[in-house]
């Protein structure tokens, strides 16, 4: 950015305190700060997140940038609260993290998800929605959602990488290394934290090249999917009774 950019402004979201919003020049920062719980996705971070990208629209942003403080970037759904949800709250959460990763995905400015340490689940969907997604060399991704009969980010993912690797992936619950992330497509660079500074100024740069209606004009042609599709098939798949009890099974086994 130019030296007469303004200084970077901290906007307080309402919905939750745990998202920092950071406003600098033509860029958005969300940042997920809850490194006590790896940066899990709790309603209200969700909803922060949601709020984030909403402000980042109406401010006219040109790059939105995603990052967790601490240990990782997000270790995915907050399971904190698992004793006492019913199905239908369980539900309801991740509906809403589907209309965050659509939210995101249509966004009609540059996205950037800057991804380090274990990085699971719902943590790694967000990512994968971001147009660009840096991973640090010591990065590791893992989408165990089938686990438990979930069906979140599929469809994104194999926009991706391709079917059969996605298949391949998601049987497994494969844990993906920054290195083969690059590979198969679900990152886009490999980067040390210590240079993202320089790739995110690269980035405020060049996205100012295309107007914001040629933005938003590639972004829908470059569409890979139907967000209504993609809800679809995660109300289907969650709404299958018994979610809570297969996610405490995977739990257990889990450990």
């Amino acid at each position: 950015m130019s030296a007469t950019a303004p200084a970077p402004a901290s906007v307080a979201d309402p919905s939750s305190a745990q998202v920092r919003v950071v406003d600098e020049g033509v860029v958005t920062e969300l940042v997920i700060d809850r490194d006590d719980k790896r940066n899990s996705l709790s309603a209200a971070v969700v909803e922060g997140l949601i709020d984030g990208v909403a402000h980042a629209v109406d401010r006219g942003a040109r790059l939105l940038v995603l990052r967790g403080e601490g240990r990782c970037f997000s270790a995915g759904f907050d399971l904190s609260a698992l004793p006492t949800s019913t199905d239908g709250d369980l539900l309801l959460r991740f509906v809403r993290i589907e209309r965050l990763l659509a939210d995101l995905e249509s966004a009609p400015m540059t996205t950037l998800a800057l991804v380090h340490g274990r990085t699971f689940g719902a943590g790694a969907d967000l990512a994968m929605a971001c147009t660009h997604r840096v991973l640090d060399p010591a990065a590791r991704l893992r989408m165990p959602g089938l686990r438990f009969g979930l069906v979140l980010g599929t469809r994104r993912l194999a926009a991706l990488t391709g079917r059969d690797f996605a298949h391949r992936m998601l049987q497994s619950s494969q844990t993906i290394e920054a290195d083969l992330a690059l590979e198969v497509g679900m990152a886009t660079a490999v980067v040390p934290q210590d240079a993202w500074a320089q790739v995110r100024e690269d980035l405020s740069e060049t996205t100012t090249q295309l107007t914001p209606a040629a933005t938003r004009a590639m972004r829908r042609a470059l569409a890979t999917h139907d967000a209504d599709a993609d809800l679809a098939a995660l109300v289907r798949s969650a709404s299958e009774p018994g979610l809570g009890d297969r996610i405490r099974r995977y739990q257990q086994e889990a450990r």
